[in-house]
């Protein structure tokens, strides 16, 4: 039993990355193909309708020019949709390092390898929020 593996596993030549934004979290595979992006089961203009986000996931692919030359399937959860167009985008910018480690170059001088740190600041106490005091009143 423990040697059965379900039809989902890890193929030798899948290469696996990890991509962050803000609180979304992208888990990218990436294969030899045709140019198909696939973001939770669905098409890329099915899941992101809007064309910035769709241009910021396919951007690190046509940087490259590995548009129509690799398959790519994305799990992605967390944020918004332009967190996780981000997070998309920076999982397929590490999976195309490690798939051709010539292809690093490119993508670093295109800053495509650099994890966006800004989060939400948090609330602090006595404060509407982080920063926003209470209004003042005089009498």
């Amino acid at each position: 039993m423990a040697a059965e593996q379900s039809s989902k596993s890890v193929r030798s030549t899948d290469i696996l990355a990890t991509g962050r934004r803000k609180t979304a979290v992208a888990r990218v595979r990436l294969r030899s193909g045709s140019g198909k992006i696939v973001v939770n089961g669905r098409e890329l203009e099915a899941y992101f309708p809007a064309v910035k986000d769709r241009v910021l996931v396919s951007g690190a692919l046509e940087t490259v020019g590995k548009l129509t030359a690799v398959n790519v399937d994305i799990t992605v959860d967390g944020g918004g949709p332009t967190g996780q167009a981000g997070a998309c985008r920076l999982g397929i910018a590490r999976a195309l390092k490690a798939f051709d480690a010539e292809l690093a170059e490119p993508l670093r001088h295109s800053k495509l390898l650099t994890r966006d740190g800004r989060m939400k600041e948090r609330k602090k106490y006595g404060l509407r929020g982080a920063r926003r005091g209470t209004q003042f009143s005089k009498r």
